[in-house]
């Protein structure tokens, strides 16, 4: 039996590997290098921490990428070893962005999963959805999402999830529609007006209304570009040379506010199939990117009076810019629908505020400066799209401070509201159970954006907000427990999270 005593010692140390194998999680060496924080389990402290209930004094616990409590300073004692403590700046949850193209695969000298969401990290965007358009193919069947899938797998360093569109060649056929939705997408997108991509054909009330049917099913949104092109005659003569097309006031005529006047009233013909008891009850219609605050805005506000099942967002650049400060031939601010004068700005803050816009998104839509005919100057030709995706917190923070927008606010358009639209029902908010999606900055800090400052899309001279001085620095972002970016720095891995509906 003297054998079985020479194992004793073997045993001991084998029993004492398991220990500190299985022992708490707060002792945990790195798992990989998903983050830039060596431990799964841990605190993060601040005095300003956002919630539903309130900004509060405290910490925030986390565990297996999980928020596992939410504790207040008088029940907080600070003891725990793993603790990274912010003083005073602000702990958020983070942005989810409904609205953003990465176009990858097919056009990733524009923008790809990589750059995009690492700029995204950067600006404390803890989820995107990918819109299916610009890419190439455009997401509009199952098979188009399985190149969308396999182009972000293993490349993204925040969660993703996408969009299919709806087009002109799948709007009646339910089966390839089901099959999109079984497939993994989060609702579906469509254009009533030519999108600029010859694969995404534009739709009519006719197609939306098949598309609504389609959806109820799944209780999934439709998101519309809503311009319907009008006066195509006087287009074309400003075209012909009529107008200077270096001046944005020439752009700006030949996409006026009755276009989205148009597309938002004929989509109001079939959103009351959206009512509780309706054919299309259970989907849900959002009007993206709204530019129009007047007629158009009244519309919306009326459908939702109805019981009609819609919502609406607007983005950073038609809060930001007004038409009368755009520089003659800077194409960097070309966008559809485009940014109007000073006094719609001012209905968009107020609108916002007042609760009848419901959410923000980026809409960043780069493409390679050639095409942005940077040099050239011509507003009629160059290719339309903000870039944006890694400043919209502090260009909200720093637009809307005159208009007293609180951080409660910022949570509400940037994280919860759009949970909501995308149903990421584990997202948009700092509360026990959801995951541990965090962004953390400091909204006192200025900076200039200029040449000199990290930016991480592909194309940064693109961006119409190159030049200006910001409020709003993003100290650190959490993407389900792992830090994936900490003052100018990126986790070695990208292990974002693909988002498929179920």
């Amino acid at each position: 039996m003297d054998w079985q005593w020479k194992l004793l010692p073997l045993l001991t140390l084998l029993a004492s590997f398991l220990f500190l194998f299985y022992i708490e999680d707060y002792f945990k060496p790195p798992q990989s290098d998903c983050s830039l924080l060596p431990y799964s389990h841990f605190w993060i402290a601040s005095k300003r921490i956002v919630t539903l209930q309130g900004i509060i004094s405290g910490a925030v616990e986390v565990k297996g990428g999980n928020i596992i409590s939410v504790i207040k300073d008088k029940d907080w004692n600070g003891k725990s070893k793993q603790v990274v403590d912010y003083g005073y700046a602000v702990v958020m949850p983070g942005l989810i962005d409904v609205h953003a193209h990465l176009d990858d695969p097919g056009r990733a000298e524009w923008e790809g999963f990589p750059s995009g969401t690492k700029a995204a990290a950067a600006g404390g965007i803890t989820t995107l959805i990918d819109m299916p358009l610009n890419s190439f193919p455009s997401t509009v069947s199952t098979e188009t999402l399985k190149l969308k899938i396999e182009a972000a797998e293993k490349r993204i360093f925040v969660d993703v999830g996408f969009w299919g569109g709806l087009v002109p060649e799948n709007a009646f056929n339910a089966t390839a529609l089901e099959g999109l939705l079984n497939a993994g997408v989060l609702g579906l997108k469509s254009f009533m007006c030519p999108s600029g991509i010859n694969d995404f054909p534009m739709t009519d009330a006719n197609h939306i209304k098949a598309g609504l049917s389609v959806l109820g099913k799944y209780r999934r949104p439709l998101l519309v570009h809503s311009e319907i092109q009008q006066d195509v005659e006087s287009h074309l003569q400003v075209e012909d040379g009529a107008d200077d097309p270096r001046l944005y006031s020439t752009y700006l005529k030949t996409r006026p506010p009755s276009w989205e006047e148009a597309a938002i009233r004929e989509l109001l013909t079939v959103t009351k199939d959206t009512r509780i008891g309706g054919p299309a009850e259970g989907a849900h219609l959002h009007v993206v990117h709204l530019s129009d605050a007047s007629s158009s805005l009244d519309l919306i506000k009326e459908a939702k009076r109805r019981g009609d099942s819609i919502t609406v967002e607007t983005c950073p650049h038609y809060l930001s810019f007004s038409a009368e400060e755009i520089p003659d031939g800077d194409t960097r601010f070309k966008c559809a629908p485009p940014i109007r004068d000073a006094a719609n700005k001012e209905k968009l803050w107020n609108a916002l505020m007042e609760g009848h816009i419901d959410m923000l998104s980026s809409d960043h839509s780069p493409t390679v400066p050639e095409l942005k005919l940077l040099n050239d100057g011509n507003f009629l030709r160059a290719w339309g799209g903000i870039s944006s995706i890694q400043f919209v917190l502090p260009v909200t923070w720093s637009y809307g401070r005159k208009f007293g927008v609180t951080l409660e606010q910022l949570a509400l358009w940037w994280s919860e509201r759009p949970a909501k639209l995308a149903q990421q029902h584990s997202k948009g908010a700092i509360a026990t159970g959801n995951h541990a999606d965090i962004v953390v900055w400091e909204p006192e800090v200025e900076f200039d954006l200029n040449a000199d400052h990290p930016m991480y899309v592909k194309n940064p001279n693109i961006s119409a907000y190159i030049g200006k001085k910001l409020s709003g620095k993003v100290l650190a972002t959490f993407v389900r427990g792992n830090l994936v970016y900490k003052e100018g720095n990126h986790a070695p891995a990208a292990c974002g999270a693909l988002i498929l509906a179920t």
